[in-house]
């Protein structure tokens, strides 16, 4: 476990964990024969039945997962092979993960993308096999899978998987196309269990594709290796093993399987160290009851740990534990978006839990620093960087390579090194200027992040992605949104930004530029924009109709200045809520800090200005802004 800076670099003296397993299957393998009669896996699929969940042990998920490995086999994957996997949480998303890992490339997919997405995303990765629900288990993800598989070229069939085993009855198909539409539930059965019938992959053969840089439109598709993976697990191991990481430590999965921070954080890595996951519905978090009812399930399966986003906690606080006994709990991770510190102090007063906050990206396969598991906690910190990784702000040049590494405290880009960073994106016209040497030779990911690191090795975020909108830990690419309102014929110019929000940490919010002598009403914009946004959470909560938008020297719309005049409207909505009256508002960017807000407040408001300092660093704090009060 970490505590300081100097125990990674006690780890690190250390051979890396798993380094001489090729594959995941191999380090599955691995703890089937370390913790065979030991719980692995428990899932409940209604809340009201987290009693008497189903469960794996070691031996018995190993066994589903080489069955998912021969049956994909049988069915003509090869090793280049790609499994499109739509699918909720469930464990059988899991074994169809690793087994497709195992004889192909597994592509975990966002479930809740519309058909012309889905479709978009599987042609692009030349998909032949795809595995989701039957209509009994989701009706809508069932119709929104089998339309974006109508018409494609590489597509082989479908695998379905159906919910009898939970009590769930099977719908028959209702798809009238020329596909094959399997029982991945049959299959998995008839296949053999005992033995790989071909053999493993290889450390650098390509084992998942997943999506990143947002989850609407056409994201790009990053490659992870087996290599990528299986280190990974034993990093994060090495850096949480012990709290809520470990043999005999229950951890509460959640947050959707098609992403790497409950698929890989709280499930590769969990398999690794022989931890017990308690994968909770179909819906996980979204689950009608789980919040309600969250401590009674922390007690009742003597959870030690879980992974959430900022406004899961949020969700919370709002949840009094009563007298359920939660203090099997040892550490919550949070990832996927900055959690605001004074929502991690009233969290931590409230449930005396050590909320560890976590930083990471698709292309560093899932976390590259978390906070220290023992020890001093810096709220606002996105902790130290994880063992066998270097992680480092660096000053680059126009064409992003490198000048030198930031001093400390001194703002630069985040960049990472190591084994567990990814090979690269799958159309590589998306690796043209995110790679770069330093002079020794090293090989460097340009994360297009702002943050420093301080003396003490904490890294601290000073700046967004450059346009990455991040709803309560849900990434939105502003491009989709721009692209459908550009679509309307009173349009002109538009630009999608991040509103700075208290529970979700930013909401999509829209400045529009209208055709020249064309009116349109606020209303009808809207409307358009929810016909052809593809995902809900992406639809603007509000569009501002502007003459201009800002622009830079050579044109482009300049949406820093958009994002500063929604933190100076932040700062006027607080105040204004507080009755507190300013006289003055400036917003700007600062080399160092990033976005900075000083505020004048009148001289008969001073006394409220205190109150209005606490509630602006909830607001903003997810951005790492400043706000200082100038009398």
């Amino acid at each position: 476990m970490i505590g300081q800076y100097q125990d990674i670099l006690t780890i690190e003296q250390a051979a890396q964990p798993n380094a001489a397993l090729a594959n995941t299957y191999e380090l599955l393998q691995q703890s089937a024969q370390q913790f065979g009669p030991e719980p692995a896996l428990s899932f409940f699929f209604h809340v009201d039945d987290h009693h008497q969940p189903h469960r794996w042990n070691y031996r018995e998920l190993f066994a589903d997962v080489t069955r998912a490995a021969n049956l994909f086999r049988r069915l003509g994957v090869g090793r280049g092979d790609v499994v499109a996997l739509i699918l909720p949480n469930l464990p059988e998303t899991h074994i169809a993960m690793w087994g497709a890992e195992t004889a192909g490339i597994a592509f975990a997919v966002n479930n809740q993308l519309e058909s012309t997405q889905l479709s978009e995303l599987l042609r692009t990765a030349k998909t032949r096999w795809v595995v989701t629900v039957d209509a009994g288990v989701d009706a809508d993800m069932w119709a929104r899978t089998a339309q974006a598989c109508a018409g494609l070229p590489d597509l082989q069939g479908i695998l379905r998987v159906s919910g009898q085993r939970y009590g769930v009855s099977p719908v028959p198909a209702g798809m009238s196309n020329e596909l094959p539409l399997l029982s991945f539930n049959d299959l998995l059965e008839a296949a053999p269990a005992d033995e790989l019938l071909f053999d493993a992959p290889q450390a650098d053969d390509i084992a998942a594709y997943f999506c990143t840089g947002g989850t609407t439109g056409l994201p790009k598709i990053a490659r992870h290796s087996q290599r990528n993976e299986v280190i990974f697990a034993g990093q994060l191991n090495a850096a949480v093993g012990g709290s809520m990481l470990g043999r005999g430590r229950t951890v509460l999965t959640a947050l959707p399987l098609f992403h790497v921070n409950a698929l890989l954080g709280t499930g590769l890595a969990a398999f690794a160290s022989g931890s017990h996951v308690l994968l909770a519905a179909p819906a996980g978090f979204r689950a009608p009851g789980l919040i309600p009812r969250f401590w009674e399930i922390v007690a009742t399966h003597k959870v030690n740990g879980y992974s959430g986003v900022p406004t899961i906690y949020a969700a919370l606080l709002q949840v009094p534990f009563g007298d359920w006994d939660i203090s099997s709990l040892s550490a919550a991770i949070c990832g996927a978006a900055p959690m605001p510190a004074e929502l991690i102090r009233r969290f931590e007063q409230q449930c005396g839990l050590r909320v560890l906050e976590g930083y990471g990206l698709t292309e560093g396969v899932c976390a590259s620093s978390v906070s220290p598991v023992k020890g001093e906690l810096r709220p606002g910190s996105i902790g130290m960087r994880l063992p066998w990784q270097d992680m480092r702000a660096m000053v680059l040049d126009e064409h992003g390579q490198w000048l030198r590494d930031a001093q400390t405290d001194e703002t630069g880009v985040i960049c990472i090194s190591g084994p567990n960073v990814f090979q690269g994106y799958l159309d590589d016209a998306h690796n043209h200027g995110v790679w770069f040497t330093t002079p020794e030779g090293q090989h460097w990911f340009n994360t297009g992040d702002l943050g420093r690191c301080d003396a003490e090795g904490f890294f601290w975020l000073t700046g967004r992605k450059k346009e990455l909108i991040i709803r309560g830990g849900h990434n939105i690419d502003p491009r989709s949104i721009e692209d459908a309102l550009a679509a309307h014929p009173a349009v002109a110019m538009c630009a999608a930004v991040g509103r700075p929000d208290i529970y979700a940490g930013e909401l999509p919010v829209a400045y529009v530029q209208l055709r020249q002598g064309v009116s349109v009403s606020d209303e009808e914009l809207l409307e358009h924009a929810r016909q052809h946004i593809a995902e809900r959470p992406a639809v603007p909560k509000a569009l501002i109709v502007v003459d201009a938008l800002p622009l830079t020297a050579v044109g482009k719309t300049f949406k820093p200045a958009l994002m500063m005049r929604e933190v100076e409207l932040a700062v006027r909505r607080e105040a204004e809520l507080l009755g507190l009256a300013l006289e003055q508002v400036d917003v700007e960017q600062e080399p160092k800090r990033g976005i900075v807000a000083r505020y004048r407040c009148r001289a008969d408001s001073q006394t409220l200005t205190p109150n209005l300092a606490a509630d602006l660093a909830k607001v903003l704090a997810g951005y790492t802004f400043c706000s200082e009060a100038v009398h």
